[in-house]
């Protein structure tokens, strides 16, 4: 059985997309004691132009903790939590073919 190799490239976008979303989501809690969310964009002023960047590449991970967390205490149906994943998913691959494209052009 062999995998395409545009299914591979894909599962690859999925898997960095989710490390760095969640690398990215770690840092930034780590250096400004403050959790990650999208809540970040409604602070205004420069601190929320500043954080759009780290709040779009992140995005997959917050999409998931918050999924998980809200079906965990709230106990959303898990039709919700399939929808989210996906969504998450979806944005996970486009955000990871954008770090691979920049590794790639910094490595070349």
């Amino acid at each position: 059985m062999t995998i395409e190799p545009a299914a591979l490239e894909a599962l690859q976008s999925l898997i960095i997309g989710f490390a760095f979303a969640g690398l990215l989501a770690s840092a930034f809690e780590l250096f400004t004691t403050q959790r990650a969310d999208f809540r970040l964009l409604q602070a205004g002023g420069l601190f929320a132009v500043a954080s759009v960047p780290v709040v779009v590449f992140s995005a997959p991970f917050l999409i998931v903790r918050n999924t998980v967390r809200g079906r965990r205490i709230e106990g959303r149906p898990c039709m919700f939590v399939m929808l989210a994943s996906m969504i998450a998913s979806v944005w996970s691959i486009a955000c990871g073919r954008i770090v691979l494209d920049l590794l790639h052009m910094l490595g070349s």
